[in-house]
């Protein structure tokens, strides 16, 4: 198990830091002007500027589609290959758009390449890794504990050569911006089949009539405009037959082709969003003084910064096995490991940007940091993509399978 970077990751990782060094983190208020400029104008769902004047920029580089192993589409770079560039990115949480390997895009693509037709490639894939729309995945609803997907009430019903599409989803992350062209819907396509047999998956395009956004639902106050995570109704929505992802009732198999690899990529973000919350920490800690000495000599804070180094360390090599294990062995049989690392991950991160928080005193939770939107990031990952619970539990029913 060699976790050693080959010199075209290293060489990726210089270009990436490079770029994050000389367009990104220059540009972080620029960002928030825009969105505040937006929202003034009354165009709060609209494209950043920023973010499509950058694009070409990284596209240029060769720093594009990095994602997407075993893929004539993507950069040709396994999982652990990819793992550190993700990281890099991670450190702002909207740089990863910039290089095209944003979710929830990043997702639906690698579900496209594996899944769709020719034809379905040609139409939504293309597209997408050339940056021109973006996409959402359809499957939380607010009716039912969506922890349990087999609780999913939406329906896909055959008619002729359409399917009819109807339910009510929430948490759709992507749709609230202009250029959501694509919904990856999963729904209920045959009640009476066995459990896991009777959900499918279909392609649902953004303008199809009886499609309605209801509303963006903020997370913790932040509404994540242009991006927006929506509550959406399907009524008497429409599609071809051909829109039809693998087959009918092969839904749940879809979702664990789209799962595994999307749950690495959030916790190589997260560990990237860990990383800048400790070096903020150290930054500030090491300037401000209390009680006639600086914070960084205080020893809760001593006693904090060196355990939110050995729990990145730690997060970061779970997530290093788990990719080696993906590429060497396939996304089945690395399921403890894509299990424990985002459960892991996410409550890392939670912990370290507190502890920057506190040692930001009440800066800590203004927008003057990017702390406290750092902190909805992580503490949402702990539901999205399945909550702690929900691996938890599989995590200590394939440790007991060991002694039964």
């Amino acid at each position: 198990m060699d976790f050693g970077y080959s010199a075209r990751t290293q060489d990726l990782q210089a270009q990436v830091t490079r770029f994050m060094e000389e367009f990104i983190y220059p540009n972080e208020a620029r960002f928030g002007r825009e969105i505040d400029e937006n929202t003034r104008a009354g165009k709060r769902w609209t494209p950043l500027a920023l973010i499509e004047e950058l694009k070409p920029k990284a596209r240029e580089r060769g720093l594009w589609n990095l994602f997407l192993p075993e893929s004539e589409y993507g950069a040709g770079l396994t999982n652990l290959e990819y793992a550190p560039l993700a990281e890099i990115m991670g450190r702002v949480p909207w740089a990863s758009e910039v290089f095209n390997c944003s979710a929830p895009d990043t997702g639906n693509m690698e579900t496209l390449v594996r899944y769709a037709t020719p034809a379905q490639k040609q139409r939504w894939l293309e597209p997408l890794l050339d940056g021109r729309i973006r996409s959402a995945f359809a499957m939380t609803e607010p009716a039912v504990a969506s922890s349990d997907a087999t609780n999913i009430e939406s329906r896909i019903e055959r008619d002729g050569d359409d399917y009819v599409i109807n339910g009510r989803k929430w948490w759709i992350s992507g749709a609230g911006d202009p250029r959501c062209a694509i919904y990856i819907f999963m729904g209920k396509s045959d009640p009476q089949a066995p459990r896991h047999s009777q959900q499918s998956m279909i392609l649902v395009p953004a303008d199809t009539p009886g499609i309605e956004v209801i509303r963006p639902l903020p997370v913790f106050g932040y509404d994540d405009a242009p991006h927006g995570h929506c509550e959406i109704q399907y009524t008497n929505v429409r599609v071809p037959a051909s829109n039809m992802l693998l087959g009918e009732g092969r839904g749940f198999e879809i979702a664990q082709g789209r799962l595994g690899p999307g749950r690495i990529h959030h916790c190589m973000r997260l560990i990237g969003l860990a990383e800048r919350a400790l070096e903020l920490l150290c930054r500030r800690a090491s300037r401000r003084v209390a009680f006639g000495r600086p914070v960084a000599d205080q020893g809760v804070t001593r006693e904090r910064i060196a355990e939110a180094r050995c729990q990145i360390e730690q997060a970061r090599l779970l997530t290093l096995k788990a990719a080696w294990m993906m590429d060497v062995a396939g996304n089945k049989t690395a399921k403890a490991e894509i299990a424990m690392i985002k459960v892991v991950a996410p409550s890392m991160a939670c912990r370290v940007i507190d502890w920057a928080m506190q040692v930001h005193g009440g800066g800590g939770m203004s927008d003057d940091f990017p702390l406290a939107y750092s902190y909805t990031l992580a503490r949402t990952l702990r539901f999205a993509d399945g909550p702690d619970e929900v691996h938890r539990n599989a995590i200590a029913k394939m440790e007991l399978g060991r002694y039964a």
